[in-house]
């Protein structure tokens, strides 16, 4: 028996793994950060055998807190993942399975591998609606891809979406890839209309670095991304310098900021109340979005989420903030979970992969009700 992590997005270390039933794990920290809460690992063992893996000293995880109702994921063929028996004892988080196959991957969330991220950017190329811009370099040598779909023009919106400033949060990139095929769906009336309407500017992982190395919530120097947005610098975090300056370039009149909240169990949205010039319009923009996303998917809802800003309080080095008071716009943090979505549960696999992309597509259907009255 033994257990790996030497790959894509892999972060465990193996206290001790020499019974099935006590084998003692701890999860790595980021580079050069404290923030750890990702895990992601291969199991080599015999099956149908009880296990007991016990991952020591999550109680001082970045979120100790979410880990109450959490269930680990796992998958035999890294394809389908399904929920596996998970507990929290105050310190320990305690993964009990009995694998049916002799090996199996545990992981915080459904990965989304540098592969696919890859094979995601090279599938919406051979639409002629895009067009793949290479905006510069991460720390660790990695390209940071910006998709723009659709054609610019004087009367077309701007929209941007970012996902995945915190490498961990994987279902950001899932949300990406389901958006993506509809909007490049040539049969879909909504894409079709959206295309007609705006130009979309869409960069699928804006961490690519922390997504590779298995961190949480950082890049390779351990900055946290989405608190770099008044200041960014090519030494400390070149993804939020190199997006923002292509934003200055082509403006912004909507921008969604895709991430996963650990504890919270739903979908949800923050905005911009909290800004120096939040205004009536932003707020009517903001409440016409959320209506249309409640009327456009089940898994939408408004009643949890953050407390609300206080006026003129806004953090402004967070990316939503940031993007909605530099070009006075519709902006959004969209949040999902990494347990389930309480309002629509499904046990057996909670909050995943399929659902995060059905979340994406449907959201297109907000943007379009929305869209006429960004300006």
């Amino acid at each position: 028996m033994f257990i790996s992590s030497h790959f894509d997005s892999g972060n465990i270390e193996v206290i001790s793994a020499q019974q099935a039933d006590d084998i003692r794990l701890r999860i790595r920290k980021d580079n050069q950060s404290e923030f750890f809460q990702w895990f992601h690992f291969k199991l080599y063992s015999e099956a149908d055998v009880a296990h007991r893996m016990v991952i020591e000293g999550v109680d001082k995880a970045a979120y100790p807190d979410a880990w109450e109702g959490y269930q680990a994921m796992a998958s035999y063929d890294r394809e389908h993942w399904f929920r596996v028996d998970t507990c929290f004892d105050g310190k320990n988080l305690i993964i009990d399975h009995v694998p049916e196959q002799e090996t199996v991957f545990y992981a915080y969330f459904v990965p989304y591998s540098y592969e696919r991220h890859l094979d995601l950017l090279q599938a919406a190329q051979q639409s002629s609606w895009v067009e793949q811009q290479v905006l510069g370099q991460t720390l660790d040598g990695r390209d940071m891809t910006l998709l723009q779909v659709g054609e610019p023009g004087a009367d077309k919106k701007v929209v941007w979406i970012t996902a995945r400033q915190h490498p961990g949060e994987s279902m950001a990139e899932w949300y990406v890839e389901g958006m993506l095929k509809r909007l490049l769906d040539d049969d879909d009336g909504v894409a079709r209309l959206l295309l007609d309407k705006a130009v979309f500017y869409i960069v699928p992982n804006m961490n690519p670095d922390g997504s590779v190395r298995g961190h949480l919530r950082t890049n390779a120097k351990g900055v946290n991304l989405n608190r770099e947005w008044q200041s960014p610098s090519m030494e400390n975090s070149p993804e939020v310098y190199l997006v923002r300056e292509r934003m200055l370039q082509t403006g912004v009149d909507m921008h969604l900021d895709i991430h996963g909240d650990e504890a919270i169990p739903y979908n949800f949205v923050a905005g911009c109340e909290g800004n120096p010039s939040y205004s009536e319009r932003i707020e009517g923009l903001e409440e016409a979005f959320k209506q249309a996303l409640l009327h456009a998917t089940p898994e939408f809802q408004v009643e949890h989420g953050y407390p609300r800003d206080e006026p003129g309080q806004a953090n402004l080095t967070v990316c939503s903030a940031n993007v909605g008071e530099t070009f006075d716009c519709l902006a959004f943090t969209v949040e999902m979970p990494f347990k389930d979505n309480d309002g629509v549960a499904n046990p057996l696999t909670g909050w995943s992969d399929i659902r995060s992309q059905q979340f994406g597509h449907d959201s297109l259907a907000a943007v379009l009700a929305v869209v006429d009255k960004l300006r």
